[in-house]
């Protein structure tokens, strides 16, 4: 039921971290995928690895992303799975808080996904449906202390998704998202590090204690977020829509 063949995902942010193993788990599955990613050169051996297709896609250039889209149905015939994943972190106290920062956290964490989601939307219809996997947090379900920008763009891709989802329910397009708890991605180090500056704490202490608090005891590991996109995106999710799936080992209960 979660076989994926003859189906096209575009991954966004796909060159490594949880990003990667979402493409290897879709290829795995059957998918032909599209790695996307700012790092082109990452992109391309990701895609080397899946003997997919690689693109430089900064998700922040919304004509851009049409154009991607445009190369990816050249070269596949369509879209039928898009997962946006591509997101950016930054921590700042109120007082540090910047006009910049506000905006580049918005321009990719939820004008990146809502405008892949609109490009991808035509080839979808055109084919029958598809499948969109928005990417959320466990930070989008709560405020957190000095993370107010990340948390709400989190939270904007919840209400992003469930907006879609009803407004393409018609066309046999489903929009679900994931929220990820604390997983093990270099990323996460660049977490720690920002959080070691704000609670002064030594690197890598936070990173231990969020990975000691969740109900499973441990941080999660990117494949345990991949199988769940799988799942999304594959016909055995049919009947899922507007929803968002927590993937956080029990720290969050909804």
């Amino acid at each position: 039921m979660t076989d994926l063949t003859g189906k096209v995902a575009l991954v966004t942010g796909g060159a490594r971290g949880i990003g990667r193993a979402i493409c290897e788990a879709m290829a795995a599955a059957g998918a032909k995928v599209a790695v996307a990613d700012l790092n082109l050169a990452e992109a391309t051996e990701t895609a080397e690895a899946i003997n997919g297709m690689a693109l430089e896609m900064d998700v922040t250039q919304f004509d851009a992303i049409a154009r991607r889209v445009a190369e990816i149905e050249a070269r596949f015939g369509g879209i039928d799975i898009l997962v946006n994943n591509a997101g950016i972190f930054n921590m700042a106290s109120i007082d540090k808080v910047t006009p910049e920062d506000y905006r580049r956290q918005y321009d990719v964490n939820v004008g990146g996904t809502l405008f892949a989601c609109q490009a991808v939307v035509p080839t979808m219809k055109k084919r029958g449906g598809g499948s969109i996997i928005n990417f959320s947090s466990q930070a989008g379900r709560r405020g957190e202390p000095n993370i107010a920008i990340y948390c709400s763009t989190k939270a904007a891709v919840i209400s992003v998704t469930q907006s879609l989802a009803l407004e393409l329910a018609a066309d046999n397009i489903r929009v679900n998202a994931v929220a990820p708890g604390v997983i093990d991605t270099p990323m996460w180090d660049v977490v720690d590090a920002q959080f070691a500056q704000y609670e002064n704490k030594p690197k890598g202490q936070k990173k231990r204690e969020v990975g000691d608090a969740v109900p499973l005891g441990r941080m999660g590991d990117p494949r345990d977020v991949a199988d769940p996109c799988v799942f999304l995106a594959s016909d055995a999710a049919r009947y899922i829509t507007a929803q968002t799936l927590n993937v956080d080992g029990g720290n969050w209960m909804s």
